[in-house]
């Protein structure tokens, strides 16, 4: 490869670490780039597979992220999008917005996440699928950022950071019959990314 391209990525990545955390690296050790990624657990096994949309209860629509039960289903990939750095790589506890990668649902409307409230429980917040934000209100409501999980297992946790508060982190949520659904929770998911395309 041509060397320049080196410096500059390594320019990139010198800028990005400066303004917050460092590159999000892929499974494979690689920079997240603006294509497709499987959020799969960090462990492979009984923690599950990857992510897939849902409907809840006994409406088809809206629909809402959840997560696979077997390990060997990697699910829907996502892409991330709308960070503001300039770097072309995606950064570290950066506001950005996370888009499920499927075509056509059986819901009309994108698949963009949203924090949604539980219509049963006022304290449950549950992550949707929705339109592409317009508004700075709807930032407010899809602001997503992926975080280290610190710990000596290594991988990533996704949080949601309402504008000028503090994150809370993304989790499952189990329902009663099994279903699993991303929700706001005490505890994170910890994962890591695959590249899709």
């Amino acid at each position: 490869m041509n060397p320049i391209f080196y410096f500059l990525t390594l320019t990139a990545v010198l800028a990005a670490t400066v303004n917050g955390g460092g590159p999000v690296l892929d499974s494979k050790g690689h920079l997240i780039f603006r294509g497709s990624y499987y959020v799969i657990p960090r462990i492979f096994g009984a923690a599950g597979g990857g992510l897939n949309l849902v409907p809840r209860g006994d409406k088809q629509c809206p629909l809402y992220i959840g997560h696979e039960t077997l390990e060997v289903n990697m699910g829907i990939p996502v892409k991330f999008s709308n960070w503001i750095s300039r770097v072309g790589f995606v950064p570290e506890s950066a506001d950005l917005n996370i888009m499920m990668d499927v075509k056509a649902t059986t819901c009309a409307q994108s698949n963009y996440w949203w924090v949604s409230p539980s219509a049963k429980d006022s304290k449950t917040w549950f992550i949707a699928a929705g339109p592409k934000p317009k508004t700075e209100e709807d930032e407010s409501m899809t602001s997503f950022q992926i975080r280290k999980t610190g710990d000596s297992l290594k991988g990533y946790k996704i949080v949601y950071c309402p504008k000028s508060k503090s994150c809370i982190n993304v989790g499952i949520l189990k329902d009663k019959s099994g279903v699993r659904r991303l929700a706001l929770s005490s505890k994170p998911f910890p994962v890591v990314f695959v590249k899709a395309t």
